[in-house]
């Protein structure tokens, strides 16, 4: 079983997320993992990891999403990557955003990772933010709004005694 087990707002900067995009038809049975195993298997991580972090700010591995609340399957991005500080330079074969300062609604997904429910707590998570009084999302300059999976260590890294990770789920607020 998978639960929301904390919400509270988090603010973040601007930043670049510099990664790869990909889209529906880049799904493999309904999910991202086939294209998980090629970051961790091709080292970009590790390339990535070269350039420093964005400091002062939760950071890990994204599962960043983006898309165009009203015509979602048409616009709907998934990327792999990191955050980092605006005016980091791109390394050849990857892409970037550039993303607006924000307050952050986050939730703690807590769950095993092997049975996979962890990833499908899209829908109680935009709940659980809207009973907080974070129930609406910033739109970026393509009327896109964007959500992200944070996989911060030791959170999701470290299993508890129950065999329990912790995912972080974001969403971007409108002030």
């Amino acid at each position: 079983m998978a639960e929301v087990i904390r919400v509270y707002k988090e603010h973040l900067p601007a930043l670049r997320l510099i990664g790869k995009r990909y889209q529906e038809t880049d799904r493999e049975n309904g999910s991202f993992a086939g294209k998980w195993g090629e970051w961790f298997q091709t080292g970009w991580f590790a390339e990535l990891e070269k350039l420093g972090e964005a400091r002062n700010i939760e950071n890990g591995y994204l599962g960043f999403m983006r898309c165009d609340a009203d015509h979602t399957h048409e616009t709907f991005e998934y990327w792999i990557g990191m955050f980092f500080p605006v005016d980091t330079a791109v390394p050849q074969g990857f892409e970037s955003i550039d993303i607006m300062e924000s307050n952050v609604g986050v939730c703690w997904i807590q769950g095993k990772e092997d049975d996979g429910r962890i990833y499908g707590m899209h829908d109680a998570c935009l709940r659980r933010l809207a009973e907080e009084g974070m129930g609406h999302y910033k739109t970026d300059d393509q009327h896109c709004q964007c959500f992200f999976e944070r996989y911060n260590c030791p959170r999701f890294t470290q299993a508890d005694e129950s065999g329990n990770i912790i995912l972080d789920y974001g969403a971007y607020l409108a002030e």
